[in-house]
């Protein structure tokens, strides 16, 4: 019941983020975003889900997700919210030492350090068995000395670290297996370049080149047997988020035809109470409302340790939220006409960072690749 039915805490918190998201309005200037971060982090936002002990809210991604979805309502999404505390700050707190768990969670929960997330390759698309980035340990010194290259990597120069995922040799089988490396900014070899995007957004993506690197043995995060395991629950919470990112859009743009539609006329009523105009709007918002309900189950689920069905239920959302923003965006754009492609109205804009959704982290085609391989059991194409 609890995925069908916010309680009363929820509500609250829905209610005081959008009202803190009100008084920032939106803008593509870095320092401004940067204060939207920091004033975020000061009421508990950021690091809502991050550990009490470290400095968080001690609550979930139920309530991450929740804090990011009225972010976007209000047309001030934090895409470095997927990254820093969803995804890296997730890892760390499942699976880092101590040592790590003291030097990160505490920055990251009160927005004074962010961390990035680097796993997409050049070759290797959506097949992350295909990641060539290598870790191999310096026998002499114990160091890890990563080589290889990441592409669209958000926010690399606003971050303090990013988290690597790489791949080690196991010393058993000669095989490659997945392992994630703590890379600071400034480590030699650690190089960046940003990526020409048509995108109006603050958080560039980068292309990163490992040359190199020296790391020493404390930047491995977890268990050098585990990575595949640390790697899918820090890639749960991201699916879930990017489904919190995309319903807060929709519901921005939505909110914005519908205010629209209300007030225009063109003959002697509002447009709005045309059905050609109400009907797609309303189809809108019930694909939204459909999408956040799946997002909420996946929430829950992932915050109840459930990292299987979690899985299943953070595609589907992910998949859901992709479909119903850009369909959303569509129709409000349409709303308004030749209106909807003003500056004035910064709908225009929503066009292309819609897409998005539909395309990062995963795509749609290998989210429905994963429901009809493990949830219908059909036999793999690949």
């Amino acid at each position: 019941m609890t995925t069908l039915i916010e309680s009363e805490d929820h509500k609250s918190l829905r209610a005081a983020v959008s009202a803190f998201a009100q008084t920032h309005p939106h803008t593509t200037n870095a320092e401004d975003n940067k204060r939207l971060w920091q004033d975020a982090a000061k009421l508990g936002y950021i690091g809502v889900n991050l550990p009490e002990a470290y400095g968080g809210g001690g609550a979930g991604i139920t309530e991450l997700s929740l804090v990011l979805e009225e972010l976007g309502a209000a047309g001030n999404p934090l895409l470095m919210m997927i990254v820093s505390p969803a995804i890296c700050g997730t890892v760390i707190a499942r699976f880092g030492t101590e040592e790590q768990k003291r030097e990160w969670l505490p920055p990251l929960a009160d927005g004074s350090r962010l961390m990035a997330f680097g796993i997409t390759e050049p070759d290797a698309g959506s097949n992350s068995h295909r990641i060539t980035t290598t870790a191999r340990r310096d026998a002499a010194t114990g160091d890890w000395i990563l080589t290889g290259r990441k592409v669209f990597v958000s926010g690399v120069d606003l971050a303090d670290a990013t988290l690597i995922v790489g791949r080690t040799e196991d010393a058993r089988t000669g095989r490659l297996k997945p392992c994630l490396f703590i890379v600071p900014r400034d480590a030699p070899g650690f190089e960046r370049r940003p990526i020409d995007m048509e995108l109006n957004a603050v958080e560039r993506q980068f292309e990163l080149t490992l040359d190199d690197v020296r790391l020493p043995a404390d930047a491995l995060v977890g268990d050098e047997d585990a990575g595949l395991l640390q790697l899918f629950a820090g890639l749960n919470p991201e699916r879930v988020m990017t489904a919190a990112f995309a319903i807060g859009m929709g519901r921005h743009a939505l909110a914005k035809a519908v205010e629209y539609a209300r007030e225009r006329t063109v003959w002697k009523d509002p447009i709005g109470a045309h059905q050609a105009i109400a009907h797609p709007l309303a189809q809108a918002h019930i694909d939204l409302e459909l999408a956040r309900l799946m997002m909420q189950k996946a929430a829950h689920l992932y915050d109840a340790g459930d990292d299987v069905g979690a899985g299943e239920a953070a595609n589907m959302a992910k998949y859901a939220a992709g479909e119903a923003c850009v369909k959303a965006v569509d129709q409000a754009v349409h709303t308004l006409g030749g209106n909807g492609l003003t500056r004035e109205f910064g709908l225009a804009r929503l066009i292309t960072a819609s897409r998005v959704a539909r395309i990062a982290p995963v795509s749609r085609e290998m989210i429905l690749n994963y429901v009809s391989h493990q949830t219908l059991g059909l036999p793999k194409s690949y």
